[in-house]
């Protein structure tokens, strides 16, 4: 019976190793493992046999039962793996793996920096929680003024409050330093509007400052034009239009033709073939008083822009409330 068991194991591991599917290999795990196989029968017929046979047969049957069955889960292994492989139509084209990239206003917001660099100023930086002195009074917007109630303002715990602008931070750069000042200050600000195509409670805005001796209207005006044929084209229109802030005067608003429609009118655009990118003017004495400047002595200018407005402008978008979705399908397409 040896000879038996020892020829059974023979034929097992060939028909193991010759199998090439699933069925053929079935087929040899029932014949060489099944209920009804030779070698299960064996075992159950030890107890006919005499004592010192039955340890030899025993021992041999379980030693190949445990053989056999590492050989057919390698079998198994071996068999799934070839048809993963078959599988594969490796005539195809491989796919290049996705590459993320930085949000289309980090980008914008890295362009402006950029020619505003060009143009001399440095970049500063301030808190998003702030108070009401930085926020509105010291940009001479008191607590009585109507401006206050165009800025729709999310008010905190202990008389804190979102910032609406980014104008503070122009406030505490001109206490911490004296005059020459030439600053952009970029970041995020919030009002507490309802969201539609081109407002939301929260976006980004840049600020511009420069204040020294004699600063003029002019100077206002030639650098706001060179930043937008920098950053639209030398072809776009441009046109300054009497306007009122409280923390400039005289003030202007500064619009560019719509690069969505081209000028045509769109939604964008309100029909008009114009955006309004920038509000600016030169600083009102009252603000060079709040942080200990000589308004005899020191003059400047200050500008506002909407870095999202720019940003639709610039990729075509039509929504604004599209950059904060981060929906890849269109943050990828822009």
């Amino acid at each position: 019976m040896l000879d038996r068991v020892r020829q059974i194991g023979e034929e097992a591991r060939d028909a193991f190793a010759a199998a090439r599917d699933e069925q053929a290999l079935e087929n040899a795990r029932v014949r060489y493992l099944g209920r009804k196989s030779e070698l299960n029968l064996m075992s159950r017929g030890l107890g006919e046999l005499a004592p010192e046979e039955r340890k030899k047969i025993g021992r041999a049957t379980n030693e190949l039962k445990n053989e056999l069955a590492a050989l057919l889960e390698a079998a198994r292994e071996r068999i799934e793996k070839g048809a993963a492989v078959a599988a594969l139509d490796l005539t195809l084209p491989g796919r290049l793996p996705w590459v993320g990239r930085k949000h289309v206003i980090t980008r914008t917001l890295e362009r402006l920096e950029e020619i505003f660099r060009t143009l001399g100023f440095e970049i500063a930086i301030g808190p998003h929680i702030e108070d009401d002195f930085h926020n509105f009074d010291a940009l001479n917007i008191p607590a009585d003024h109507p401006a206050r109630d165009m800025h729709d303002t999310f008010f905190i715990e202990g008389g804190k409050l979102l910032r609406t602008h980014t104008s503070p931070v122009q406030i505490r750069v001109m206490q911490s330093r004296k005059p020459p000042v030439r600053i952009i200050a970029p970041g995020r600000v919030y009002r507490n509007e309802a969201s539609d195509a081109s407002h939301s409670a929260e976006f980004y805005q840049m600020e511009g400052l420069y204040v020294d001796r004699n600063v003029r209207v002019g100077e206002l005006k030639g650098v706001l034009t060179k930043f937008l044929h920098e950053l639209y084209g030398e072809d776009v229109g441009v046109r300054f239009r009497a306007g009122f802030f409280p923390f400039t005067e005289p003030s202007t608003e500064v619009d560019v033709e719509c690069r969505v429609c081209r000028g045509k009118g769109c939604s964008v655009c309100s029909g008009t073939g114009w955006v309004e990118l920038l509000g600016a003017g030169m600083v009102d004495p009252r603000v060079f008083e709040a942080v200990g400047y000589d308004p005899d002595v020191y003059s400047g200018y200050a500008f506002g822009l909407g870095v999202d407005r720019i940003c639709m402008m610039l990729t075509g978008t039509d929504d604004i409330r599209l950059f904060l979705e981060n929906d890849l399908r269109f943050l990828d397409r822009v």
